[in-house]
């Protein structure tokens, strides 16, 4: 029982190295000043408001590479869930939600500092 868990483990560690170097992870800068983290957590990258009102509230998580990711983004105002998709070029992240693939917003957010 104890193999599939020292297994898994490793796969995690070893893994670990190729998402912190992965574009989308670091600290991005909204329009409005605020800030949000991206980290790998698991297999995928979770965003974290870090700065302003929503503080610490969960801001999407998704899973891709190479500047391209899918999956949830949420409102941290109204606690709502979108599917979404990020593509990160240069310094700037661009964040897409979208309610039924057709009705769609974005923001471009810039990196703060260096890469991850």
């Amino acid at each position: 029982m104890l193999y599939p868990l020292a297994l898994a483990a490793a796969i995690a560690t070893a893994a670990w190295p190729a998402l912190a170097a992965d574009a989308i992870v670091g600290t991005w800068r909204l329009s409005n000043g605020e800030t949000v983290d991206y980290r790998p957590c698991g297999g995928s990258f979770c965003s974290t408001v870090r700065t302003g009102a929503y503080k610490g509230k969960t801001a999407g998580t998704v899973t891709g590479s190479g500047g391209r990711y899918t999956g949830t983004v949420v409102d941290p105002s109204s606690d709502k869930s979108y599917e979404g998709r990020v593509e990160i070029t240069g310094d700037k992240l661009t964040l897409t939600g979208c309610v039924v693939k057709v009705f769609c917003r974005s923001q471009v957010w810039t990196r703060v500092g260096g890469a991850g």
